[in-house]
């Protein structure tokens, strides 16, 4: 019946209308199909390099284009698995992202209510130096996060490599727009009812905001899993390094081993990965979020 009346409605269309309506359509499938070749070509890489970590590694060097692999092998993973230190690594990084995640979103909450809700001198020349620190690209501080480190000996260390990714006043700004947005009927009523600030914030300000709070830490944990510039700075010693620095070791007295690194690659990325596809929506919301910010 709706497809019968769509068609009616076509029908009594004028000449011109019908003209533009099948022009749209043309555009929809035209950009239909550039948005699935910009697809295609941004997976390929990702999908060239599962396949050579399932080839056998003379298949790989030898000329030409394999889109598939005419040996499997999973020599690489098993390599990687037994021969290196790659569970240590992953310790390392889990135990770095878990702490870095829970210090930037607790650390950015606290922030995010006192600048919101409290009063105290300072309070709007602290809010400027939060907005004025974007146009401070992280990168520039590294030489002094390592004399900082260095000094306090934290060198090789897991604090030494969580403390300088605490910088993240996207976190703060964030959490200080959605505390604004509480009505403020709420924190009176809570405040004739006898409760302190501590109370308003654990009971009545963070439970508001459960879902922005999981959003940041999964995009928290994302982004302190994938660092690899300063754990590589920080981090000297193997048995210390995270697995996206410890991939960086797995390399073969007699060459390049293409499927060993791309093996260790695909492993250091497959946690990410399969968290992202469990927390698809939530990381969307988070990009949205820090986008809507910096934007």
């Amino acid at each position: 019946m709706t497809a019968i009346a769509t068609d009616d409605a076509l029908v009594t269309l004028s000449p011109r209308r019908r003209r533009v309506i099948k022009t749209l359509d043309i555009v929809g499938l035209i950009a239909t199909l550039v948005t699935l070749l910009g697809a295609i070509i941004w997976a390929f890489p990702l999908y060239w390099g599962l396949i050579t970590t399932l080839k056998v590694e003379n298949d790989i060097v030898q000329p030409g284009i394999d889109l598939w692999p005419r040996r499997f092998s999973l020599e690489a993973y098993t390599h990687v698995l037994f021969n290196t230190k790659i569970g240590t690594w992953y310790i390392n990084s889990l135990a770095t992202a878990l702490g870095t995640t829970f210090l930037v979103v607790f650390i950015g909450a606290l922030s995010g209510y006192a600048i919101s809700q409290l009063n105290f001198p300072g309070r709007r020349i602290l809010w400027w130096l939060i907005l004025a620190s974007f146009m401070i690209p992280i990168p520039a501080l590294i030489v002094n996060h390592y004399v900082l480190m260095a000094n306090f000996k934290l060198i090789n260390t897991w604090m030494g490599v969580i403390l300088p990714q605490l910088i993240a006043p996207v976190t703060v700004i964030i959490y200080k727009q959605f505390f604004d947005s509480v009505p403020k009927e709420f924190r009176e009523a809570a405040k004739i009812d006898g409760a302190n600030e501590l109370q308003l914030f654990f009971r009545l300000y963070l439970p508001m905001n459960w879902g922005i709070t999981t959003a940041l830490a999964i995009i928290a944990f994302i982004g302190a899993w994938n660092n690899f510039l300063w754990p590589f700075l920080a981090v000297t010693k193997e048995q210390a390094m995270n697995v996206t620095v410890g991939i960086t070791q797995v390399t073969d007295a007699f060459g390049v081993k293409y499927a060993r690194d791309l093996g260790a690659a695909m492993l250091a990325g497959l946690p990410v990965a399969i968290m992202y596809l469990i927390f698809q929506r939530r990381v969307t919301q988070a990009i949205m979020l820090t986008a809507g910010i910096k934007g």
